[in-house]
């Protein structure tokens, strides 16, 4: 029988540069021209948000905020190493990388025999962009779940090559922040794409809202999957692999709400409360409320990429298992509420 350990992190982008730069997100949003007028100065700024940019535009916050991130990261480092997983499979978003105007699965497992990436210019670890990073895949384990989850009723997308990008940065980034102190990373990793952008994959290609020319409603795409249906997904996963003879790390990448996701904040800050009410269900091992979470919720707070998560709480609830371990990092300047879990086989 397999043995499962639950991990969730988050692979965002910023953290790799520097912390002069880690608000480059909100700067952006700074620039809609339909930004209302008191919004433009920090004057105009919840009292949070403008403590947390300061005097020195975020830099300060931002380096707090790292060392938060990277407190939780090295423990489920930790946590993996200790485990000693046959792979890691990685739920995470493709936002118009892999997966682009030719298809858009709703979930997508690649097993393929190996990765390829580069990290992105001007990072904090002063490595060239054109440094390769080569991380093996693991075919056989791939295949044994899509078959298996097909066979339970999931009719699951698989490939064995990539279309137009190797390894997106939902992926990439989950195995460079895990191994942010570059000790090394030989784990073989199953991604599993999920399409958390839905509506959004291909009209804004799953990244910053288009304000001058934005897409109408006859021009979005498709919806997400709905969080019940990808809940089930996991759940079933969970079930499969704990049923299989390796041991395995589900492991969900992303952060939770987004700033530039939310139109009701103006694109500015992220939708904390509506964060807090997901996390508190998930520390209370509240599995129902995650899988009865409406879709138009998530896209009304910008959470997209929880959806991600929503296939390691139907892991979790399969595996009638909660979490050792929870963080929740809030934040006003940076974007995305940032949550780690941690839930080690009994």
């Amino acid at each position: 029988m397999g043995e499962i350990l639950a991990v969730g992190i988050t692979h965002y982008p910023p953290l790799a540069g520097a912390d002069e730069s880690m608000a480059w997100i909100l700067r952006r949003m700074l620039e809609n021209p339909h930004l209302p007028d008191q919004l433009r100065q920090p004057s105009g700024w919840p009292d949070a948000m403008r403590a947390e940019w300061g005097g020195d535009q975020g830099v300060s916050a931002a380096r707090a905020h790292r060392a938060r991130l990277l407190d939780s990261l090295r423990k489920a480092r930790a946590e993996i190493d200790a485990f000693r997983p046959d792979f890691i499979l990685i739920w995470g978003d493709d936002q118009y990388e892999n997966f682009r105007e030719d298809i858009i699965p709703p979930y997508c497992i690649y097993a393929h025999e190996a990765f390829s990436f580069q990290p992105p210019a001007r990072n904090v670890w002063n490595e060239s962009a054109d440094k390769t990073f080569q991380i093996p895949g693991m075919v056989s384990a791939g295949k044994y779940l899509a078959s298996a989850l097909i066979e339970t009723g999931f009719d699951c997308a698989y490939s064995y090559r990539p279309l137009h990008n190797s390894l997106g940065h939902a992926f990439a980034n989950a195995v460079m922040y895990l191994d942010y102190d570059r000790r090394g990373f030989d784990y073989p990793i199953i991604p599993f794409a999920i399409n958390c952008y839905g509506r959004r994959v291909i009209a804004q290609r799953g990244g910053l809202p288009v304000f001058n020319d934005p897409p109408s409603s006859g021009q979005l795409d498709p919806p997400a999957p709905t969080p019940a249906r990808l809940f089930d997904l996991g759940a079933a996963t969970a079930r499969v692999l704990a049923a299989s003879p390796w041991r395995v790390a589900l492991l969900a990448s992303s952060g939770w709400s987004h700033a530039f996701l939310t139109a009701k904040n103006h694109y500015l800050y992220p939708d904390t409360n509506a964060d807090r009410l997901l996390f508190g269900a998930l520390r209370a091992g509240d599995y129902a409320a995650w899988r009865g979470y409406p879709a138009s919720s998530v896209e009304d707070s910008g959470q997209q990429e929880i959806l991600n998560w929503m296939c390691l709480a139907g892991a979790l609830a399969e595996l009638r298992r909660n979490p050792r371990e929870l963080e929740f990092v809030d934040t006003w300047i940076f974007n995305s509420t940032k949550c780690f879990l941690i839930a080690p086989p009994r």
